[in-house]
């Protein structure tokens, strides 16, 4: 009888949190006919939005690939002093209020800032402008990338690596050979959550960037501007975001299938012919 009781509850308490987290889907999803939602993502404030959107993050998420990739390969592989607080710092931005995120980026670029001085006698001026959302991305984007690539590092056998420097194989070419296709499928995982954390930031773009019709105004920010203007818009920009999210979702869940079904005991790397290939 208390096994029933028990199974009861739990069903219960599962349902109305699976209602409470989709039923405000499902609204979002009947507030417009759908075949308008191609019509009303085709409104030109949309269109620029999608661009903007698009742009910045295609950027920012190459800037991540290209300094989050080593980043996270020595914070798997290396142990040294003050290694929980280098962690900690790559990892703080994940839970920081997204207004904070962006006064933070505002005290180091804007103008009096911390760099934002040097800058601009350079004639750099960051705040306010497409780089802005690039930086605000990056920043709030990195970690969710960061994070995935220290565990998909850190799960490949250090033996694998070993055995390559042991034929004779450089640290780059070990790197390229064995590390990073080993660690592909986790890398990828991290890439698309970053992209997609990327595309939902808001807070610190707003703060930092501002929203500006085709220069700095991503499609959260879109929502924002068309709830009073067009709220029909508004609604087709967050089918666009929930089918987004959906999709990359999925994507992860197919990547780290991937990831478990890949036998890491081959060796995916040739004979070498010199040490300094």
């Amino acid at each position: 009888m208390r096994g029933r009781a028990f199974d009861i509850v739990t069903v219960a308490a599962a349902a109305l949190a699976l209602a409470f987290l989709t039923l405000p889907l499902i609204a979002l999803f009947t507030q417009v006919p759908l075949t308008d939602v191609p019509d009303l993502l085709g409104d030109p404030v949309v269109k620029d939005a999608i661009t903007v959107t698009l742009k910045t993050n295609l950027i920012a998420d190459a800037l991540i690939l290209l300094l989050g990739t080593p980043t996270a390969f020595l914070l798997a592989r290396r142990s040294f002093r003050g290694k929980a607080l280098v962690v900690t710092l790559v990892e703080l931005p994940l839970v920081l209020p997204p207004a904070v995120a962006g006064i933070a980026l505002l005290a180091a670029f804007g103008r009096g800032g911390l760099f934002g001085d040097g800058l601009a006698d350079a004639g750099i001026v960051l705040p306010f402008t497409e780089w802005a959302v690039v930086l605000a991305v990056a920043f709030v984007a990195a970690p969710f990338y960061v994070r995935q690539a220290i565990a998909a590092f850190g799960a490949v056998d250090p033996q694998l690596p070993a055995a390559a420097r042991t034929l004779g194989a450089s640290p780059w070419r070990t790197f390229r050979r064995i590390d990073l296709p080993l660690a592909a499928s986790g890398l990828a995982a991290g890439a698309v959550l970053a992209f997609a954390r990327g595309v939902g930031e808001f807070g610190a773009t707003i703060v930092f960037a501002g929203s500006v019709r085709g220069e700095t105004q991503t499609l959260t920010l879109g929502i924002y501007d068309q709830l009073e203007s067009n709220f029909d818009a508004a609604i087709a920009i967050g089918i666009l975001l929930v089918a987004l999210s959906g999709a990359v979702l999925l994507g992860v869940k197919i990547l780290a299938s991937w990831r478990s079904s890949t036998s890491t005991s081959a060796l995916p790397f040739g004979p070498t012919r010199s040490a300094s290939a």
